[in-house]
Parts: C-alpha cells; structure tokens; sequence
C-alpha cells in the first residue's frame, strides 16, 4: 500500500483501500462530568454527519469504583468510508503525536492485529489531540486489515499510515 502526504501533511487515503477491518472508539463518562461535551468530543473525532452515515453512538451504564455511576459511550465503525476518513483525520489531528505512535507500534499492536490509541480526555475536551497511557481517556481500538493476518504485515501497513 501507498499513502501520498502531500507538502501540507494532509493524507489522501482511497475509499477502495481497506486499512482496517473496524474501529472502535469508546470514553467513560463518570456523574459529575458534562456528558453532553464528552459526547459532542466523541463526535469532533468522527468528521462526518453521523446522522446522516446512520452511525450511531451507543450509550451503557456501569458502576464504578464506590458505586459511582459510568456512562460508557461508544461508536463503532465497520465500512470502508467511515474507517479510512476517521482515521484520515486522527491522522491529521495527532500532528507530531504521530512519532511517538511509530515509536511505540509494537507495544500498541497485539496478536490480532488491534491496533490501540488512548487520547488524554481533559485534553481532547480543549480540542488537542494528546496520547496518554492513563485511563482517562478517549480509548481507540483499529484493527488492522493485512493479509496475510500477521503482525509483521500490519506493521508495514501502520508505518506507512504513521509516517511523518
């Protein structure tokens, strides 16, 4: 696979090429935070009227520490046009984040090709786009489509994804 940057490092990827096979995208929400900004953050990292592409955002109540109670928000992604445009974006968004993502691919790769992105909630919630290795955070998961099904193989494909 051949993604051009082009000299505004903007990526061009190609509704036909299959980079990943889904993605999944999820945030705690706990009681005491704005879960309309939370939500309305979710959505800045999907560029596209969700709406209108009949993706939805699924919404679970679950008890925390203490009893407190979580919404788990999350949206999952399986066609080719919703995939490749988030990731587009992320892309775009993570700036020089990217080089800590190809620093650290393979400890963010596992067995089955999931490729994992914990951006810093607070962070996000001010419109930067920060990797954290904490748990409060926007979580993305990318499976990676390659084939053959090996790791070696989705690491080619993110390297070329990642690479500044």
């Amino acid at each position: 696979m051949n993604f051009r940057v082009n000299y505004i490092n903007i990526i061009n990827i190609p509704n036909t090429v299959k980079i990943a096979n889904n993605v999944n995208v999820r945030v705690f929400c706990k009681e005491d935070e704005d879960k309309k900004l939370v939500i309305e953050k979710l959505k800045f990292l999907l560029p596209f009227d969700l709406e209108k592409e009949k993706v939805k955002i699924e919404e679970k109540k679950a008890e925390g520490f203490d009893d407190k109670k979580i919404n788990v928000i999350k949206v999952f992604l399986t066609k080719d046009r919703h995939i490749n445009t988030f990731i587009e974006n992320l892309i775009i968004k993570l700036g020089e984040e990217k080089k800590t993502l190809l620093e650290q691919i393979g400890s963010r790769l596992d067995d089955d090709l999931n490729f994992f992105i914990r951006l810093d909630k607070n962070m996000l919630l001010k419109d930067k786009f920060v990797l954290t290795d904490a748990g409060d955070c926007y979580h993305i998961r990318i499976n990676i489509a390659a084939f053959p099904k090996k790791k070696e193989k989705a690491v080619v494909v993110l390297k070329e994804l990642f690479k500044c």
